[in-house]
């Protein structure tokens, strides 16, 4: 089994690109997002990807996930079975410290949002926090990708 341990902030500017050193495309969609568990599939730049989550603890920062890449021709097919909503977005990786922050800028729908995430080993591990991070977002199901697929930041 695969835990991931994550925090996620919102963004307060557009420095963070000067830091970036990756840039990658990301369209996704849920054939299931029941709250007990998520069934994603994600294309990212030219590879598909099938995740299955399963429910966040109480405080919203670890979970059970599995993820196993498959054909992208799949990936794509795939896409015609999904709930209401894809997501698209570019993904930025910046190095801040030990840690690797990945800042997704939500495209379509979800246009204007950005949100930041570090994994971490433990749920108490320090980190440091870049001056672009702002309000922690983590465990506020209204940020989690299979709800803005169906709540779009734009209809806030």
């Amino acid at each position: 089994m695969t835990v991931e341990i994550e925090r996620k902030f919102l963004v307060t500017s557009l420095d963070f690109k000067q830091d970036a050193f990756q840039k990658n495309y990301i369209k996704q969609g849920f054939l299931n997002s029941d709250k007990e568990r998520v069934v994603r599939v994600r294309i990212k730049d030219d590879k598909g990807f099938l995740t299955i989550k399963g429910p966040s603890n109480a405080n919203g920062t670890t979970r059970f996930e599995w993820e196993k890449e498959i054909d992208r021709d799949e990936a794509e097919k795939l896409f015609g079975l999904c709930e209401k909503g894809i997501i698209e977005k570019y993904r930025y990786l910046i190095k801040t410290g030990k840690h690797i922050f990945e800042v997704d800028e939500f495209l379509g729908e979800n246009n204007g949002l950005f949100i930041a995430e570090v994994e971490l080993e433990d749920e108490n591990e320090h980190f440091a926090k870049p001056q672009w991070l702002g309000k922690e977002v983590t465990g506020i199901a209204q940020y989690y990708n299979s709800n803005l697929s169906k709540h779009p930041y734009n209809e806030w």
